[in-house]
C-alpha cells in the first residue's frame, strides 16, 4: 500500500500528506504513529512533535518558518500558526564536489535545430517585430494586421494590399505548385511565424528601465529562435536606437542577422515608414525561409526552469523532476537557467556552496541583498511572495515555497550568476535575477537565451512565450486531467509511487528534445499563448 505521508529530509519536523488525512485516524511513518488533530488535506503538513512559540519549522532539511503560536504533535500547519523565517547565509567555504548522472544513453542523441552563424542553435525560426517605445505599439499592431490578414484572420486595412502584392510577386518567382494556393496556406514553410511584441516601456521611466528594456530586446533578437528583426522607434524616447545597438554588440560583437530599424521622426511620414518596414520585413522573411533544421547535440540546448501556480506537491514531483532533467543537460554540456530570486529565499547557502568559485557565489549574495533592499524600499519583502493560491495549497511561507522551487535547479554546480537582463553563455546551471512573476520571469529567461522553457504548475497556469516553446508540467494528476488543454506532461505518477524522479526527468528530457526538433508543439503554442512583460526592477516579487 502506498505511503500516505512523506518526509523530505531526516531533519524535518513535519510530514506531508499525500492524500487527505482524517482527524483521529492514525497514520504510521517509519514505525511511529501520528494522529492528526484535524483534517490534513493532501499537500499540507502536520507537526511530528510539539513546537513551542518561536520554534523553527524544518522542511527539506532547512528552516522554512517558525511557530507563531504553540503547535501540538499531529496539528495542521496553517498561516495562523506558522510565520516566514529563513536561515542566514554566508560566503562559500569550500569547493563543491558533484557526481553527475549517467548520460551515456544521451551522448549520441540530437535534436533538429536552426544553426545560427554565432554557433547558437534555435528550436524555432521566428521573425521578430518590436517597438523601442510604447508610442509605436499602434504601428506594431497595424503591421501585425497587415501581415496576418493575408492568412484570413483579421478585418481589412490599408496595408493589406501591399503585403498581398509582395506575396503575388514572390509566388510568381517560385516554381508552380501542384495544388492551388489557399488564403490560409503558409507562404514561408521554414518560418514558424512573425512575432509582434508590445510593451509599455521605453520612456517616462528611469534610465535603468530603458537600458534594461534595450538589453531585453537585444536578448530576444540575439536568441537563436529568432532569424531577424524589425524595430520601430519614435526617436525622442529614452530607449534610443544607439542603446539597443550597443546592447546587441555586447551580446555578439559580430552580429550578422538581418535587422531593420525605423525611426518615425526621421521618416517624413508614418505611411512612408510603414511601407518601407513592410518591404524590408518581407525581404527578411524571404531570407529567413532559407534556414533548414539540421541535427545538433543536446549540449546546444538552453533551457529555462520555471514554476508558477505552485502547490504543495511542486517541490516533491515536478520541480525535482525537471531538476534531474537540468542535471542531465548540465552533464551533457548544455545550459539551464534558474530564476525567481524571491523564491530562492532560505536556500541561498546551498546555492552559494554549489558555485564553481567564490566569485560566482559572491555575485549571487550581492544580487540577492540588492533585490531584498529594493523590495524593502517599496515596503515589500520576500515573505510577501506566496500567493493566496500557493497558501491554500500548502505553501505557507516564502521559505517553504523557495525550498521546493529551488529543486528545479537539480544538484549541478552553479557556473554563472546573471543580473537582469544579461545573456547566458557558459555551459551549466545559471542563476538569473528575476521576480517570481510568471510572465516577467519567462520573458527574462528567453531574453537570456532560453530556447525552451520547462514550466511546472500545481494549480494551472496558461503562460507561454512569443518565441520559445513553453512545456507545461503538472505536479499532480488531478490537474493534468482537469486542465488537459494546457498541460504537456503529468508528473503526478511520482506522488502515486508509480514513477521515480529519475524516470520522470528522463521522460521530460526526451519530450524537450522532441519539442526542440519541432516534432511536438506545446499546448501553449497551440493556444497561441504569447506573453511578454518586461520587468521594471524593484516593483515585482
Amino acid at each position: 500500500m502506498p505511503s500516505r505521508v512523506l518526509q523530505l529530509d531526516p531533519r524535518d519536523n513535519v510530514l506531508i500528506a499525500l492524500t487527505d488525512l482524517q482527524p483521529e485516524n492514525p497514520v504510521t511513518f517509519q514505525g511511529q504513529s501520528y494522529t492528526p488533530v484535524v483534517k490534513v488535506p493532501a499537500k499540507h503538513k502536520f507537526a511530528t512533535r510539539s513546537l513551542a512559540l518561536g520554534d523553527k519549522v524544518v522542511m527539506y532539511g532547512v528552516v522554512v518558518g517558525k511557530a507563531s503560536k504553540p503547535i501540538a504533535t499531529g496539528e495542521l500547519l496553517t498561516i495562523s500558526n506558522v510565520q516566514h523565517q529563513a536561515s542566514p547565509f554566508r560566503e562559500q567555504s569550500k569547493p563543491y564536489a558533484w557526481s553527475p548522472p549517467d548520460v551515456s544513453p544521451w551522448r549520441k542523441e540530437t535534436f533538429l535545430g536552426y544553426r545560427r552563424s554565432d554557433g547558437q542553435v534555435g528550436t524555432r525560426n521566428y521573425w521578430l517585430v518590436v517597438p523601442l517605445v510604447f508610442c509605436e505599439n499602434k504601428n506594431i499592431q497595424v503591421l501585425k494586421q497587415a501581415f496576418e490578414e493575408e492568412l484570413g484572420f483579421a478585418a481589412p486595412q490599408p496595408y493589406r494590399r501591399q503585403v498581398a502584392e509582395l506575396v503575388r510577386q514572390y509566388k510568381r518567382s517560385e516554381p508552380p505548385s501542384s495544388s492551388e494556393s489557399s488564403g490560409r496556406e503558409r507562404l514561408f514553410k521554414n518560418v514558424d511565424g512573425i512575432r509582434f511584441l508590445l510593451h509599455e516601456g521605453g520612456c517616462g521611466g528611469t534610465k535603468e528601465d530603458s537600458n534594461n528594456l534595450c538589453g531585453l530586446i537585444a536578448g530576444y533578437i540575439h536568441n537563436p529562435n529568432v532569424a531577424g528583426a524589425t524595430v520601430l522607434s519614435l526617436g525622442c524616447q529614452h530607449a534610443q536606437v544607439a542603446m539597443l545597438r550597443e546592447q546587441i554588440r555586447q551580446r555578439n560583437p559580430h552580429f550578422g542577422k538581418p535587422l531593420f530599424i525605423f525611426e518615425q521622426q526621421r521618416s517624413g511620414s508614418e505611411a512612408a515608414m510603414m511601407s518601407e518596414a513592410i518591404q524590408k520585413t518581407f525581404s527578411g522573411l524571404v531570407e529567413a525561409n532559407e534556414a533548414q533544421r539540421t541535427p545538433a547535440p543536446l549540449s546546444s540546448l538552453c533551457v529555462g526552469l520555471k514554476c508558477g501556480g505552485s502547490d504543495g506537491f511542486s517541490g516533491i514531483s515536478a520541480n525535482p523532476s525537471i531538476g534531474h532533467t537540468a542535471d542531465l543537460i548540465a552533464a551533457l554540456g548544455g545550459r539551464t537557467i534558474l530564476s525567481e530570486f524571491p523564491e530562492l529565499c532560505g536556500v541561498e547557502q546551498e546555492l552559494i556552496d554549489r558555485a564553481v568559485n567564490p566569485a560566482v557565489g559572491n555575485r549571487f549574495i550581492q544580487l540577492m541583498r540588492d533585490y531584498a533592499a529594493r523590495a524593502a524600499a517599496v515596503r515589500a519583502s520576500f515573505e510577501m511572495n506566496p500567493s493566496p493560491g500557493n497558501m491554500r495549497d500548502g505553501l505557507l511561507t516564502d521559505a517553504m515555497k523557495s525550498a521546493g522551487a529551488a529543486k528545479k535547479g537539480g544538484t549541478s554546480p552553479v557556473t554563472a550568476v546573471l543580473d537582469y537582463p544579461e545573456y547566458s553563455t557558459d555551459p551549466g546551471l545559471h542563476l538569473q535575477c528575476t521576480p517570481g512573476n510568471d510572465v516577467e520571469c519567462v520573458t527574462a529567461q528567453v531574453g537570456a537565451g532560453a530556447s525552451v522553457v520547462l514550466f511546472t504548475t500545481g494549480l494551472g497556469t496558461p503562460t507561454g512565450n512569443p518565441i520559445a516553446p513553453v512545456v507545461k508540467l503538472s505536479t499532480n494528476s488531478e490537474l493534468a486531467a482537469r486542465m488537459h488543454d494546457i498541460i504537456d506532461i503529468d508528473t503526478g505518477p511520482i506522488i502515486a509511487g508509480q514513477k521515480t524522479i529519475q524516470q520522470m526527468g528522463e521522460e521530460i528530457l526526451d519530450l524537450t528534445r522532441r519539442v526542440a526538433s519541432g516534432e511536438v508543439r506545446t499546448k501553449a503554442e497551440i493556444k497561441a499563448q504569447e506573453d511578454f512583460i518586461p520587468w521594471k526592477r524593484g516593483v515585482s516579487l
